[in-house]
């Protein structure tokens, strides 16, 4: 039964900010799997050896946010932590757990959430019985982009406790697409992962292209409308390595001819309803360019500035390096003399969790991305659309991480952990 896995998916995405429902709902997960803990059947293996790893390091690191930052900043840690950890939980609930049954979210006779996840020639979604799922994430996260794009033309009260991010323009000042999040790179970041999913869904011939192709420009202007240039570089970086792992398929062509004319059209059409954002969204990725070819730090937006703090800190305290200064310490303490958003999981996971907390990040990307293209590779159609999702997307997440702490974003890096643990999940019971 993983109806509290789906309602915790509405509510992550699709809601707006309740962490008490969300923490209700990981709750009711936890006593579900200890109260069937004769199904659970874990097995050795690199990945998650390197996701407790990672965590752990992470887990570590609270003994000197506690020492050096005091209980009240070490509280906060852990919170953060626990939150971060709902996405491995689901990962071994789904790959190792209860999670591994099929689970229809549905009535008997009810009708099944599958759209657009419907019949396509070669899907093999039917084998595990993953589709439900797939289509109520699917949906949830759709819903969402819909709102993110109503909220940036209308500019909706924002929730309390949201990012200070506006954009400047001729006709005056707006804030960015955030949707129900607390910040637009989450949206941005969310919007990519399910572009990646819209391109292997089309190359893969799964589902309805037609209904694939309009959800998938919706995401395309939610991404727009985040104005996150980082997302849209994963999404870049992740389709063109889709089409080429998949190059010899006869329905890439097609699927790029077909996505760029549709592409083209929303283009055109979002630069005819609304002209002077796209001017700047496209005068704004150019300059980012032409700094970035420069080695220019304009166009980091400030974050080499919070590099130099953190840089300038580890020199000078070298000895923080062997366990850190303490998990998500950085923005709410001044222990490094000021408080930073390091806007780079790997600098993050440096100054917070030591050298081994790096190595550990590290070294979970790459397995993760080595377990994602081995279930691409695999020939099981399910898992081999899983895999191909999960390693398209974390190549691009990888190098995102360079400029966001996406691990940080909790309400949706469990969808992005589920996805993995459909990929490397065996056989259900």
């Amino acid at each position: 039964m993983n109806i509290w896995l789906g309602l915790f998916f509405v509510v992550a995405l699709a809601a707006p900010p309740m962490p008490g429902v969300a923490v209700a709902l990981v709750a009711i997960g936890l006593a579900v799997g200890l109260a069937r803990l004769n199904e659970w059947r874990f097995e050795r293996g690199l990945l998650p050896g390197a996701l407790i790893v990672f965590f752990g390091m992470l887990a570590i690191s609270l003994a000197p946010a506690l020492l050096e930052s005091g209980s009240e900043i070490a509280a906060q840690s852990l919170t953060r932590l626990a939150l971060a950890g709902i996405a491995v939980y689901v990962f071994f609930y789904t790959s190792a757990g209860p999670g591994r049954q099929p689970s229809r979210l549905t009535a008997p006779s009810g009708p099944r959430l599958t759209a657009p996840f419907g019949r396509g020639s070669g899907s093999g979604l039917e084998a595990i019985g993953g589709r439900s799922m797939l289509g109520l994430v699917y949906w949830a996260a759709l819903a969402s982009a819909a709102f993110a794009c109503l909220d940036f033309f209308y500019q909706f009260p924002a929730p309390e406790g949201t990012g200070p991010q506006f954009i400047w323009l001729d006709t005056g000042m707006f804030r960015r697409a955030q949707g129900l999040f607390y910040e637009a790179s989450t949206l941005g970041n969310l919007c990519a992962f399910f572009v990646v999913m819209t391109a292997v869904a089309l190359v893969r011939r799964v589902g309805n292209r037609m209904v694939l192709i309009a959800g998938g420009a919706l995401f395309v202007a939610a991404l727009f409308f985040s104005y996150s240039r980082s997302s849209l570089v994963n999404a870049g970086l992740a389709i063109a390595v889709l089409l080429w792992m998949e190059r010899r398929q006869p329905a890439v062509r097609r699927m790029a001819v077909t996505s760029g004319a549709a592409l083209a059209v929303m283009i055109a059409a979002l630069a005819w309803i609304v002209p002077d954002y796209m001017t700047a969204f496209w005068t704004r990725l150019r300059g980012s360019f032409e700094y970035a070819l420069a080695g220019d730090g304009v166009f980091l937006s400030g974050r080499v500035d919070s590099w130099k703090v953190l840089a300038d800190f580890v020199r000078d305290h070298p000895w923080h390096l062997i366990f850190g200064v303490g998990y998500k310490t950085l923005p709410y303490s001044d222990f490094v003399g000021t408080r930073v958003v390091a806007d780079n999981m790997y600098l993050s996971a440096l100054v917070e969790a030591g050298i081994g907390g790096l190595i550990a990040l590290v070294v979970m990307n790459l397995t993760i991305l080595r377990a994602g293209y081995r279930a691409a590779r695999s020939g099981d159609g399910e898992r081999s659309f899983y895999g191909a999702w999960i390693f398209c997307f974390w190549i691009g997440e990888s190098v995102q991480m360079m400029s966001a702490d996406v691990l940080t974003f909790w309400r949706v890096l469990p969808v992005y952990f589920w996805v993995l643990a459909m990929a490397v999940r065996t056989a259900a019971f």
